[in-house]
């Protein structure tokens, strides 16, 4: 029921600013408001949206929580999609998504709402860690390989090296 309210609300929210901020300022005016904020949203959705991929990254590296790192991008690519559509209300909820501060608001109000059982990583009967753990033993099976010396009759390939000048032996 409420998305089918939003999919009414905001058409008309739109609308009704496109018709008092044309009359204000004038058609081209208006229009070049919103190019320019469409540009100026996709260079700050991109440099928002590396920001947060280089903290989910930084998450699953120190083995911490990513649900913050994941909600913040998803966030940005919501505000990309409401800054490339057209309108001035759009456009004000998509920038006030790109604020950190915003989103992280949005974040702790979610995270009242939901509640997660547990967060889990590598086997579920291992202790959680902060950390990686350094110095871990690894069982593997070696084999000794036999070095063989180069046969005296066969001419070098065109590939390799004379070691002395390190020019190739290709004739």
């Amino acid at each position: 029921m409420w998305l089918l309210l939003a999919f009414i609300a905001v058409p008309l929210i739109e609308i009704a600013l496109f018709i008092q901020v044309g009359g204000l300022i004038g058609l081209w005016p208006t229009l070049l408001i919103v190019v320019v904020t469409a540009i100026l949203g996709t260079t700050l959705v991109r440099s928002q949206g590396a920001l947060a991929i280089r903290r989910l990254k930084s998450s699953f590296n120190d083995l911490r929580d990513p649900s913050e790192p994941l909600a913040d991008g998803a966030m940005i690519l919501f505000a990309g999609a409401l800054l490339l559509t057209p309108g001035f209300f759009t456009d004000a909820c998509g920038f006030a998504l790109l604020m950190p501060s915003v989103r992280k608001r949005i974040f702790q109000e979610a995270k009242k709402r939901v509640k997660v059982e547990t967060v889990s990583y590598g086997n579920p009967g291992a202790q959680h860690r902060s950390a990686p753990r350094r110095g871990t033993v690894i069982d593997g099976n070696a084999e000794e390989v036999e070095v063989k010396e180069p046969d005296p009759n066969r001419r070098p390939s065109g590939w390799t090296r004379n070691e002395a000048d390190g020019r190739s032996e290709r004739n």
